[in-house]
């Protein structure tokens, strides 16, 4: 069950679920705000909430819209793309050969079929990226198990909108944004302590916030880096709110 409150000019999506408590995100590409609020709460309640995250809520939306973008990919020779942290360019070979990728100190070799069409050549880039994560996750799981005194059952990478990544507590999975490949490798390790995290502490409450500084003092700038890193075409972005 969805309604839209109004906050001056500014327009909440709020949508009711069997949730404790009150959640609010700010979501690019254009800062569109949505609120999960507990079935049971009143529409006076969610909106002075709200009202009381005004600034936080400006100022979120005011960052996206400062936030360096790439430019879309058309996977072509030249073109820039990124392997933890690192520029290469990418160098397209067209061969009769299933299609691979390797890569050098300064290129990232991409070779596919005569006449693959974008979307392929992209596909294959995809599933060499999610093969580099699955060379690192796995360690870092096994390094903050112990730590955070959780145990991961299983993780999972794919293309997701709108967060870096999320966790389904219940049944003890985390799941990971592919394009964290293209990114730092202690920025990785912050999202996964992240999303570990929540497996003990659902929201981003003060004790989770109490848990991040003890155990990854560094997560604040870790967060603050990854956010201001160009976002991809998609718009890509760790979603915040509480």
């Amino acid at each position: 069950m969805t309604e839209q409150i109004q906050l001056g000019d500014l327009s909440i999506t709020v949508t009711r679920k069997a949730v404790k408590h009150v959640h609010l995100s700010v979501y690019p590409p254009d800062g569109r705000v949505t609120v999960v609020a507990p079935l049971n709460a009143r529409t006076a309640v969610v909106r002075a909430f709200a009202a009381t995250k005004l600034k936080w809520i400006r100022d979120r939306q005011a960052e996206l819209k400062s936030q360096a973008r790439e430019e879309p990919r058309a996977y072509v020779t030249r073109e820039s793309h990124y392997l933890w942290g690192k520029r290469y360019l990418l160098k397209v070979v067209e061969q009769d050969a299933k299609p691979s990728v390797s890569i050098t100190h300064r290129e990232i070799v991409l070779y596919v079929r005569p006449g693959s069409s974008r979307d392929k050549r992209s596909e294959v880039l995809h599933e060499w990226y999610k093969r580099a994560l699955h060379t690192e996750v796995p360690a870092l799981i096994q390094r903050w198990e112990p730590r955070l005194g959780v145990r991961v059952k299983g993780y999972f990478l794919q293309r997701m909108k709108t967060k870096w990544g999320s966790c389904t507590r219940t049944r003890g999975h985390i799941r990971l944004n592919t394009e964290l490949a293209k990114k730092p490798r202690d920025l990785l390790e912050y999202v996964v302590v992240h999303e570990m995290l929540h497996l003990r502490v659902s929201t981003h409450s003060k004790r989770f916030v109490e848990l991040m500084d003890a155990h990854y003092p560094a997560w604040r700038e870790a967060r603050q880096e990854l956010n201001a890193l160009p976002l991809a075409a998609e718009e890509w972005r760790l979603a915040k709110g509480r």
